[in-house]
């Protein structure tokens, strides 16, 4: 079976992109599965796109896999979420690989705290920590990251 395929969201995708985006934050424990929460990311990726993200998918044969979310000026992985029925096959791994190819030098994001499973992911993938804040929108702690292309001989 062929791997998804990356490649830019298309806009009639965003409500599913939603579905997806709601699932796979479901899948850590930290949100409950809600008509409401579907709602709010959905009206969240438009507006989110307006302010400047590229948006990209993992598809499999028509079926959404994933999404990654890319804030290219800023040197942000804003999200990166996976079905729950695509988690452990590397589909995570391929996403962060292909965002290396957008920001081939520094990347930037930030991580839940209690998404200990993801943050240890990152930090296994050479991203180092800088700072842990609260996210006055919704109360959660984030760590924030970094990684930095290592240079021959640096």
């Amino acid at each position: 079976m062929p791997h998804p395929i990356i490649r830019p969201a298309r806009a009639e995708e965003h409500d599913e992109i939603g579905r997806v985006w709601m699932e796979s934050w479901v899948s850590t424990g930290l949100a409950e599965a809600s008509d409401f929460l579907l709602a709010n990311l959905r009206a969240r990726i438009r507006r989110e796109i307006e302010n400047g993200w590229s948006l990209f998918v993992a598809d499999d044969n028509g079926t959404i896999a994933a999404m990654l979310a890319l804030h290219l000026p800023k040197l942000y992985l804003d999200m990166l979420f996976v079905a729950p029925a695509y988690q452990g096959q590397s589909l995570g791994r391929r996403l962060l690989t292909f965002t290396r190819t957008q920001l081939p030098d520094e990347i930037c994001l930030r991580c839940v705290r209690e998404n200990e499973k993801a943050w240890r992911w990152y930090e296994r993938e050479g991203f180092v920590l800088e700072k842990e804040e609260i996210e006055p929108s919704n109360g959660f702690v984030m760590k924030y990251y970094r990684w930095r292309r290592q240079r021959p001989g640096a």
